[in-house]
């Protein structure tokens, strides 16, 4: 009666069966006895037909609790013998990914690893970080050997920071359905030309990319120019408005020294005018319409042009208007937007290219956000082995299922 019960609850079915049962109340441990039909033939993935039973090896499960006790499975496991000789073990059908965990307990697992650091993870389940990590890596090494990105056209490339210093990890995303393909360590040319040949792996011919949003890195620029020779460089516009806010800050500290009433001003001048809370909007009104303008009022006048600029859809138009504006800024005496212009200058056709894709890698550096929290929860990552799980589990959108049925639907960012 009851071992019917734990069949029907473990989803057993022929030719496997429950023995027996046995609880050890002062362990707080289910151990639940599993044998197959003496007689059953198996059959092995490659082999055709079914091959007797040659012997038999005992191995252990660990599976979903049995309310607040550790459940395991004790399997009489089989060994068959092929008609060449070689013997093979047949695992049942609930036997996990990683070795001594059943299919459910892994699902389990990777549920709770795409939302808390693996230590929690492995608090709550019982067993070590280590092999909490281990079945992560694992079902996201087999789900990228399974993608497919042959759909892919427009890719969005950044770099997030690995540890301190210049230790950096690069990220590629397609920038349609927005989910990370590509992780690897550096920052320089051989990256992308890594990921080319890592796209070509999966179906996607480094040809088929005809369109890449990459930051302003000398390195980033000759490797997507080497690499994906059809692609075109679009630099988004938060890179863009990112450089002119830097150059208005550095202003700032720059005149501050002889202007005290721009003390305190650091984050009014940084942020976006219409999120201002009311004092904060009077202030920076007071200082753009005074009638001696300060530099840092010039810098930040053309930031915000730049930014009105860079919002419109015409190409020419912006093109025109960028050419202008970088010939306004170069005439001024505001010497750190004027290293702006040159940087648009030197870039204006991928800077112009926005205005047509409006591709950007605005979700890439929320995705990089989402990556840093984990990296402090967890007390910093150090193996590009983890960080690249790390990354999968947060923003690939991995179709575990395909290797668990029980491990629900694609990863979500």
């Amino acid at each position: 009666m009851h071992d019917k019960l734990f069949e029907s609850a473990l989803g057993i079915n022929a030719p496997w069966s429950v023995q027996s049962v046995e609880f050890d109340a002062a362990a707080k441990r289910l151990t639940v006895l599993i044998d197959f039909t003496p007689g059953t033939r198996f059959g092995v993935a490659g082999h055709a037909g079914l091959h007797p039973v040659h012997d038999t090896v005992a191995k252990e499960y660990r599976h979903l609790n049995f309310f607040q006790h550790e459940c395991h499975l004790r399997v009489r496991t089989p060994r068959v013998k092929l008609p060449d000789g070689a013997v093979r073990l047949v695992e049942p059908e609930f036997a996990g990914r990683l070795s001594g965990f059943t299919l459910l307990f892994e699902a389990l697992i990777l549920m709770l690893g795409q939302q808390m650091p693996f230590a929690a993870v492995a608090r709550i389940v019982g067993e070590s970080a280590y092999r909490v990590l281990q079945v992560c890596r694992r079902y996201v090494d087999l789900a990228l050997e399974q993608a497919d990105f042959s759909d892919v056209r427009a890719l969005a490339i950044d770099e997030t920071s690995r540890a301190r210093g210049h230790d950096y990890v690069t990220l590629a995303a397609d920038a349609v359905q927005r989910t990370v393909l590509f992780v690897t360590e550096g920052r320089d040319a051989k990256t992308i030309k890594s990921l080319a040949a890592d796209l070509q792996a999966h179906g996607c011919p480094a040809e088929q990319i005809d369109s890449v949003s990459i930051d302003m890195s000398p390195a980033f620029i000759k490797g997507v120019t080497q690499a994906l020779p059809n692609a075109r460089i679009t630099f988004d516009k938060f890179h863009v408005i990112a450089h002119a806010n830097t150059a208005v800050d550095k202003t700032r500290r720059i005149e501050q020294r002889t202007e005290p009433s721009l003390k305190g001003l650091r984050w009014t001048l940084l942020k976006d005018a219409f999120s201002l809370k009311p004092e904060a909007g009077a202030a920076l009104h007071g200082l753009i319409t005074a009638p001696t303008l300060t530099r840092t009022a010039r810098a930040w006048v053309y930031k915000e042009r730049l930014r009105e600029t860079l919002g419109r859809k015409q190409i020419n138009v912006v093109r025109d208007a960028l050419k202008h504006w970088c010939t306004c800024v170069m005439r001024s005496k505001v010497e750190p937007m004027k290293e702006v212009a040159a940087l648009v200058r030197a870039h204006l056709e991928g800077i112009v290219a926005w205005a047509q894709t409006r591709q950007t890698n605005g979700f890439l550096e929320a995705i990089n956000g989402l990556f840093q929290a984990a990296k402090r929860r967890a007390r910093g990552f150090t193996r590009l082995s983890t960080i690249r799980t790390v990354i999968f589990l947060i923003a690939g959108r991995l179709n575990f299922q395909a290797i668990n049925p029980h491990a629900g639907l694609p990863t979500q960012n």
